[in-house]
């Protein structure tokens, strides 16, 4: 994961198409560099389809660039009949831009030391990854296994079916690489998974609050006013607990803010009504409305 545009909001397109191409070729770079610059020389590998790939490579040493493109294929199909033709063209055309950049950019091997390599090359991939799926495409077919796993089993998440798919991947490593080199892989994983998170998050992460208070006009207010934010309001009952059984109707409160907009939403909370209940929760995307866009969004 289009109409042809009228004239009006064309060099918004064209412009939103430049950035998504920039990202997904920087993303490419990013990621050539995880695999030649740290892991290969050192016979780490990845977890997912990247993974998968280099176990084979390094068993059976077929070329690495050739089972990216031969592995993956399956999964750009399917990423093609569950999101759409576009996201599955520019999926296949990151994953070939990968492969070649593998083959005719000389990065250099920057360091021999383990555990700087297991670091750093996730640190490059998950920047690659995630640069990538901020321009619409994927380097990796596991996400797209993971959803159509997840669309026919509901008892597993996504991040279930990746996490259940990596343990395996770095199972057989153990076998085939050694146990170091498995576990240094693993590291590896980690370091891309919290980078890539990191991109796609970053510190920005959006997070829904709920607020039950008797002021809650004041604290719409504030919202909307100091922090210059949207709200929801909602009508609820209150006074059921400890404190009695008074059927009384109120409004609540609901806004979205990022990380660093939280601190301040509670600063102003706490100065309007102490006793207010405050509900928080990570949102892992929003768009429209009064949202604040964050980096790359």
């Amino acid at each position: 994961m289009t109409s042809v545009p009228a004239p009006g909001p064309q060099p918004a397109n064209l412009t939103e198409k430049i950035k998504n191409f920039g990202l997904i070729v920087l993303g490419i770079l990013c990621a050539g560099m995880g695999l030649k610059g740290f892991l290969l020389s050192s016979h780490f590998i990845d977890g997912g389809v990247t993974g998968i790939s280099m176990l084979i490579s390094a068993s059976l040493n077929v070329p690495l660039s050739w089972l990216l493109l031969i592995i993956n294929l399956p999964f750009v199909v399917l990423g093609y009949r569950q999101i759409g033709l576009g996201f599955a063209l520019k999926s296949a055309a990151a994953i070939a831009g990968l492969a070649l950049c593998l083959v005719v950019v000389p990065y250099p091997d920057v360091t021999k030391d383990l555990l700087l390599t297991a670091v750093f090359g996730g640190v490059f991939i998950g920047a690659g990854i995630g640069l990538a799926m901020r321009g619409g495409a994927v380097l990796d077919g596991t996400e797209v296994a993971a959803l159509l796993i997840n669309k026919h089993t509901p008892l597993l998440k996504v991040s279930d079916v990746i996490l259940v798919l990596n343990i395996f991947i770095f199972a057989v490593a153990a076998f085939v690489l050694g146990v170091q080199a498995a576990l240094y892989s693993i590291l590896t994983y980690v370091s891309a998974s919290k980078t890539l998170d990191f991109l796609l998050n970053g510190i920005e992460q959006y997070t829904g609050v709920t607020i039950i208070s008797a002021q809650s006009e004041a604290i719409r207010h504030a919202i909307t006013t100091t922090l210059g934010r949207g709200v929801t309001i909602y009508q609820g009952k209150r006074g059921f607990g400890k404190r009695g059984g008074q059927d009384m109707d109120m409004d609540i409160v609901f806004t979205v803010v990022t990380r660093l907009e939280l601190p301040q939403l509670r600063t102003e909370i706490r100065r309007i009504d102490p006793q207010a209940f405050v509900i928080q929760h990570s949102i892992d995307d929003a768009e429209g409305g009064m949202v604040k866009k964050r980096p790359f969004h």
